[in-house]
């Protein structure tokens, strides 16, 4: 079962979604607390805690391995559900995997982001044990984006994961409601989808006569709004 996490930082969004039963989770990144309008990173994080009590990742923001693991240990002891969401590398390309090791061994749950490779899976697998619960965030969107396929990318992510059962796979920047589809077919773990393609699952079972009728019906009715007339 493909596991629904919403990506989002929108306190009043994280109300919402968390009522959801569809959400088992959410995700944040520097990004969307900032586009949230966080202005003091702790406090705003621990606003969201008192919101919701599902497994939710938030991310450091430091670039070296020292610092990184002094905003890690920080950031978990706001709550049992965090995972603490580290990048695969620095902003120069360096693998962080001492920092990785370093609190996977401390029984951190981390999630691993901004991953686009199973050989990057690989090289994080290598340095976590089989205990601690782990997330490895693969960036599908963003590949496809680049013109490159995703697929077979997450498919051997998923493959090298089996043979740790702490270990789950996570579908990162989805872009349409069909990912989940596709997240469920390759056995994906969990997948991350923004509240408006949530929203679209949701709304999935539709048959294409309606599909059909609902198209045909919204454009009927913004022709109407629009007063639209063919002169001869």
């Amino acid at each position: 079962m493909t596991k629904i996490f919403c990506d989002i930082a929108d306190i009043n969004l994280i109300k919402l979604f968390t009522k959801k039963k569809l959400v088992k989770g959410f995700t944040t990144n520097p990004s969307l607390m900032r586009k949230a309008g966080a202005k003091n990173y702790s406090n705003y994080c621990k606003s969201v805690l008192k919101i919701t009590k599902k497994p939710i990742s938030f991310e450091v923001f430091a670039d070296d391995t020292k610092n990184i693991i002094k905003q890690a240990e920080k950031i978990k002891n706001w709550g049992n559900q965090i995972y603490v969401k580290i990048p695969i590398t620095n902003s120069k390309g360096v693998f962080l995997g001492k920092a990785i090791k370093i609190l996977n061994n401390r029984d951190i749950k981390l999630n691993i982001t901004a991953v686009y490779s199973s050989k990057q899976t690989s090289k994080i697998l290598k340095k976590v044990n089989k205990k601690t619960k782990l997330i490895i965030s693969i960036f599908v969107g963003r590949m496809a984006d680049k013109g490159k396929d995703p697929i077979p990318e997450i498919i051997k992510s998923i493959k090298l994961a089996k043979k740790y059962k702490n270990v789950e796979i996570l579908w990162a920047s989805t872009r349409e409601a069909y990912n989940y589809i596709q997240a469920k077919q390759l056995g994906c773990h969990i997948i991350t989808a923004p509240p408006s393609i949530i929203e679209k699952i949701e709304n999935f079972g539709k048959s294409f006569k309606q599909l059909t009728t609902d198209t045909v019906k919204g454009f009927l009715i913004d022709s109407k709004k629009s007063n639209f007339k063919i002169l001869s």
